[in-house]
């Protein structure tokens, strides 16, 4: 049986029952243990965290509800314990989800397949005792986090030894924070206006319908927001916080947010959005050079940009790669086979990070507002990405049925290398090639659609594109 994927359980209702949420439940739990659940705005939530509170509390643990949270909060409260988010993140609203955290951090894929093989050879613990049942209760987390959130920042951005007189890191700065009537309403703009920037809110109410957007913040979603920035007139959905909020022309920089706030996009002051990988290279660089350790490592995934290596290497620090979804099993394979002179400052796939200083978590929210400090320390957004060398960048989908792909992609580990005879290879997560002018191509097969992914990144990227896309198109075709 195979429940998880990169990012727990997730599927349509119909799939993603109350049933199936009890025996996931009832197979986490265990007599003794004590489980944070929460949830985000889909309409779907409060049934599903009525069945794993059941599953969770009839198998003997503990439960505190949570109520509606960010993910990046639920992971926080997880902290010394564990926990239960249900939410789909980023897809449609008749879409959820289930994923688990184990102190902060997410199940590892051992920890998922003990689960999967409860379920699927029936040894699912049997409900306990009627005297060993757990017992639940509310638990009031946004503030403490909220506040953690803010405390990391102002640690790193601010000297004064008086925070309370400070005026904060973001003080004059002006922010415009699209939430996509997610979670982060109840998180991003509280928290960056209390480290002193001027905030307005747009799509700020939570609504499981995510009537404003699709969930997910991409330039084809935010076309709204991107003219919002650019001066056009404020949306009747906009919510404007603070009293001393800028106008509509005057914003030094945007951001958004997917339904759950994992997932964060910056926006210039032009509404146009900043590649992922310039803010991924700029954030990692930031917690290279502030490192003390010898060997600082940042931890990101293979489709990841060589600009991202480019100004890690400048900070002093070195680059490793894990297959995408599994950036808390790279820090931990890190962690083992490094020396004491090895520390972990940041890990990151394109729109999502993990703070390791704050948590183990991926957290949208707080990367919102180190960017937007950064941002403040640089003086503008231009001035922040000037340092990265930013390469043309595409994305391509060849078709390749799903029954090719283990036979399209063993060719391609000597074909491409063969076709590219003075690239570096790397067969760890896909194939790999980097050149030696930091020019690079990633092939892996899609997990969830008939493709092979082509990622590339040069300053001749079609000329790229067209000659690795033959290859692989003839990789495929052999292989049918």
């Amino acid at each position: 049986m195979t429940l998880f994927g990169t990012a727990g359980i997730r599927g349509p209702v119909e799939e993603i029952t109350p049933s199936l949420a009890l025996s996931v439940a009832q197979a986490a739990g265990e007599p003794g243990a004590t489980f944070v659940v929460g949830r985000d705005g889909r309409e779907t939530g409060p049934a599903l965290a009525a069945a794993v509170e059941a599953g969770l509390e009839s198998a003997g643990a503990d439960v505190y509800r949570l109520g509606q949270v960010p993910t990046p909060a639920l992971a926080f409260a997880s902290q010394g314990r564990r926990g239960v988010m249900l939410t789909a993140s980023h897809n449609p609203p008749a879409d959820n989800g289930i994923k688990l955290f184990a102190d902060g951090v997410e199940y590892d894929r051992e920890a998922e397949r003990k689960i999967e093989d409860r379920l699927a050879d029936g040894t699912s613990p049997a409900v306990a005792d009627w005297d060993e049942w757990g017992r639940s209760a509310e638990l009031e987390i946004l503030d403490q986090y909220r506040d953690a959130v803010i405390d990391f920042v102002r640690g790193r951005f601010v000297d004064s030894g008086d925070e309370i007189s400070s005026p904060g890191p973001l003080a004059g700065l002006s922010i415009a924070v699209d939430c996509g009537n997610g979670m982060a309403s109840l998180a991003t703009p509280q928290v960056l206006e209390r480290l002193g920037a001027d905030v307005v809110a747009v799509n700020a109410t939570v609504d499981g319908h995510f009537v404003a957007r699709e969930s997910k913040p991409t330039p084809e979603t935010l076309t709204e927001f991107t003219d919002f920035l650019a001066g056009s007139e404020r949306s009747p959905a906009s919510e404007q916080r603070g009293a001393t909020a800028a106008r509509a022309d005057q914003f030094d920089l945007g951001l958004a947010h997917d339904g759950d706030a994992d997932r964060l996009v910056v926006l210039g002051p032009d509404g146009d959005v900043i590649h992922e990988d310039t803010i991924l290279a700029v954030v990692a660089a930031h917690y290279t050079e502030m490192s003390d350790a010898d060997d600082p490592v940042v931890v990101t995934t293979p489709n990841a940009s060589a600009r991202i290596d480019e100004r890690v290497r400048e900070a002093g620090g070195r680059v490793e790669r894990v297959r995408l979804g599994a950036l808390h099993e790279g820090i931990a394979r890190e962690r083992a086979e490094g020396g004491p002179d090895t520390e972990i400052v940041f890990a990151a796939e394109p729109w999502k990070h993990i703070h390791t200083a704050f948590g183990g978590w991926i957290d949208g929210v707080a990367s919102a507002a180190v960017v937007a400090a950064l941002i403040a320390d640089a003086g503008d957004t231009a001035t922040l990405r000037d340092p990265v060398t930013e390469r043309p960048y595409r994305k391509v989908s060849v078709d390749c049925p799903d029954d090719a792909k283990t036979d399209a992609m063993a060719a391609l580990e000597s074909d491409l290398p063969d076709a590219f005879p003075d690239a570096a290879v790397d067969t760890d997560y896909g194939v790999r090639l980097e050149f030696e002018d930091a020019s690079w191509i990633l092939v892996r097969p899609s997990g969830t659609e008939p493709y092979v992914r082509l990622y590339a990144e040069s300053d001749a990227v079609d000329e790229l594109v067209a000659e690795a896309r033959e290859v692989i198109k003839s990789a495929v075709a052999a292989s049918r």
